[in-house]
């Protein structure tokens, strides 16, 4: 399976209610980190490592992806497009209603989120999910926690503290690889991380790639803060292109 054969499907379709101070009059796709969309930054980290054909599954402002899509320089050999998969559509829905357009044809993709980055190596990934045969693989992630943990001894007297560490559990990471089988466990209604994938394990045809390095999401103010500031180190551990 190689890295060019494999599209690119992108879920960008959601309002993104809790980045309300960045999204009122764009998508949250087009939420900016070090002065480029965070999408802009999706693509980067998967066209540096091979793959060549983008579908943005658009909802939310898709006018404005569609112009993002439109008027930017891709690395030599990108296709964006936007596919629009309607207002209100659930994650699983959108990417049904993608693959009926005809954007991904017949054949496995990849597919993710607009709003997460990670140095992932997506060539270990798809070398994962050739190996085990089954339709589907999520990578999963450990999340550093949002406050520090306080260690207590029996007696009920503070030990220590640990400063954000990694979560115990592994969490949804976005990072997908999917068979075309995929497309019989979803409806134009469906929320991807509900029945589809928990029917997928149901079934025994999940697999789940464990990335232990950076992972982050923009989910709130607060995490685009976060990232604009990682960037401004000038060494954003997302950063894997040149």
């Amino acid at each position: 399976m190689n890295a060019a054969d494999v599209p690119v499907v992108i879920l960008c379709g959601g309002r993104g209610t809790r980045l309300q101070e960045k999204t009122v009059d764009i998508p949250k796709p087009l939420v900016e980190i070090g002065g480029h969309p965070i999408v802009w930054h999706v693509v980067q980290l998967y066209s540096v490592q091979g793959f060549r054909n983008f579908v943005l599954l658009t909802g939310y402002k898709g006018d404005l992806l569609e112009a993002f899509a439109a008027g930017t320089d891709w690395p030599a050999g990108v296709t964006v497009r936007c596919v629009d998969t309607g207002l209100d559509t659930q994650t699983g829905g959108r990417i049904k209603v993608g693959a009926q357009s005809g954007a991904y044809g017949d054949r496995p993709f990849a597919a993710t989120y607009a709003d997460g980055v990670a140095d992932v190596d997506l060539s270990a990934l798809r070398e994962f999910h050739a190996g085990h045969g089954d339709l589907a693989t999520m990578t999963v992630v450990r999340p550093e926690l949002q406050f520090g943990v306080t260690e207590i001894g029996g007696d009920n007297r503070v030990t220590g503290f640990h400063e954000k560490p990694r979560s115990d559990h592994w969490i949804n990471g976005g990072f997908f690889i999917f068979e075309p089988g995929v497309l019989e466990y979803l409806s134009e209604s469906s929320i991807l991380e509900r029945e589809p994938l928990e029917g997928l394990a149901t079934d025994g045809a999940l697999h789940a790639f464990r990335h232990t390095g950076f992972w982050d999401c923009m989910d709130t103010y607060k995490d685009a803060v976060t990232l604009n500031d990682l960037w401004a180190t000038g060494k954003p551990p997302w950063k894997v292109w040149p």
